[in-house]
């Protein structure tokens, strides 16, 4: 096999075409959400396959599968290419849908015109996750012929709008996808310049909680004072979720150990854009409220709009809450526990009615295996520099159903993200240097594989 010098040296070679295939990809809105037009989700679906038939992978399908209630599920593209006798197979996966733009305004470039600014390029899903389909594309690319394991690569088309027919894929595909060896790069780096191992990530449960009051709505000046609003009684609900300090004050929810490593406090606001003055909640290491313990966001919220509010008492408010569980902790459990508290928190008898939604596992890796020591080889020549491990607050659900349909496959969570990159937000942006030694470390990666066989 070729060394690292080589490898490094057919990678500064690729990459140009690597950058192009990257901008071809963002200027295709994959918006995977129901509200967007699916054909966009069919041509980039289309767009990936022909980027893995030009890297030598050969057997390469478009596939679906079907959700419970029947409905078909987004494109899927699937390509493998064996390996010699007796190599390992790995499996890379990545997603080619997107999140939605928002608003145009708040973006500094169009969202989907690929536009460099400085040493990053901008534009949805430039990181989350086409990053990641051109990392696997261009790894292969790098080792062409040399490369010395089999590969089946796995870009799925609606892991932005959760993943709704994962399972049913997988079912449907199990041996298509077997493999010794799974590579999800869907992660973030520790900065740049210093690269990340995901070793754990939250799960996430989320939940819908209506505040009902009245029966209908009613003048403001002839009730107000003995009859409190939705609005009002609803945020008094939501601010039970936290305590004085700002930790998750809800009964049930686990702890995982801190991790050892914590965030400078002022890096970690400039990162999340935290204004002058605001503090920031809970206690403990930072790292810890962002990995291992439970988070609780409110994350939309129904009422009357300012704008055409009327002089009445709102019967009704709603709030949706995106609550993230720590490793360890079963999703069941934990709804189960915010059900609890949410109902039994009722304000001034208040009626609250909670409906569940979503519910994704946490996962927690193995720190030193045979996988695991490639990974971290490959990263540190890469990059010049050991991998930091690290946790992510955010959820891939997805992993433990991969874990459960492969139990004796070793999963590798890498990164394509760094701390600015503004995944799901305005002015998403890869940072092409780092992409640049992403496509080097797997191509190392696949390389040790293949050598430890």
């Amino acid at each position: 096999m070729p060394g690292t010098a080589e490898l490094r040296r057919r990678t500064a070679g690729v990459f140009p075409g690597v950058r192009a295939d990257l901008e071809a990809l963002v200027r295709i809105p994959s918006v995977s959400n129901a509200d967007f037009d699916a054909a966009h989700v069919e041509a980039s679906a289309a767009a990936v396959a022909d980027l893995l038939r030009g890297v030598g992978m050969d057997d390469v399908q478009v596939l679906r599968a079907r959700r419970p209630d029947g409905r078909e599920g987004a494109p899927a593209v699937v390509a493998r290419r064996p390996g010699p006798a007796g190599a390992p197979t790995v499996l890379l996966y990545a997603h080619h849908d997107v999140q939605p733009p928002g608003d145009d305004a708040a973006w500094s470039t169009p969202p989907f015109e690929p536009t460099l600014v400085g040493e990053r390029l901008h534009g949805r899903g430039a990181a989350d996750d086409k990053a990641g389909v051109v990392a696997h594309v261009g790894a292969l690319r790098v080792l062409a012929d040399d490369l010395g394991v089999g590969v089946t690569v796995f870009v799925e088309g609606e892991e932005e709008v959760g993943s709704p027919t994962f399972v049913p894929f997988l079912q449907a595909h199990r041996e298509l996808l077997a493999a010794d060896v799974i590579v999800v790069a869907d992660s973030s780096n520790w900065r740049i310049g210093v690269p990340g191992l995901t070793t754990s990530l939250r799960g996430l449960v989320d939940c819908t909680v209506e505040v009902a009051v009245l029966d209908h709505a009613v003048h403001s000046g002839m009730y107000g004072g003995p009859v409190l609003d939705a609005p009002t009684l609803l945020a008094r609900l939501l601010a039970t979720l936290h305590d004085e300090a700002g930790d998750v004050a809800v009964a049930g929810l686990v702890h995982a150990p801190d991790p050892a490593v914590d965030l400078d406090e002022d890096q970690l606001r400039a990162d999340a854009g935290v204004l002058p003055g605001v503090r920031l909640a809970g206690t403990g290491p930072l790292t810890a409220g962002m990995w291992t313990r439970p988070a609780i966001s409110v994350i939309g919220l129904d009422a009357p709009r300012v704008a055409t509010a009327s002089n009445t008492l709102t019967p009704r408010a709603t709030a949706k809450l995106s609550v993230r569980i720590a490793p360890g902790q079963d999703p069941a459990a934990a709804m189960a526990a915010l059900r609890a508290h949410l109902e039994g928190h009722a304000p001034f008898g208040a009626h609250v009615h909670v409906v569940e939604g979503e519910q994704g596992k946490p996962f927690r890796a193995p720190e030193d295996s045979t996988a695991m020591r490639a990974a971290r080889w490959a990263f540190a020549e890469a990059w010049g520099t050991e991998p930091v491990d690290i946790g992510i607050g955010g959820s891939i659900p997805f992993i433990a159903d991969l874990l459960e349909a492969y139990p004796s496959a070793a999963i590798l969570v890498t990164g394509v993200e760094d701390p600015d990159s503004r995944a799901h937000g305005a002015d998403e942006s890869v940072h092409l240097g780092e992409l640049e030694k992403v496509v080097l470390a797997e191509a190392l990666l696949l390389a040790r594989l293949a050598a430890e066989r």
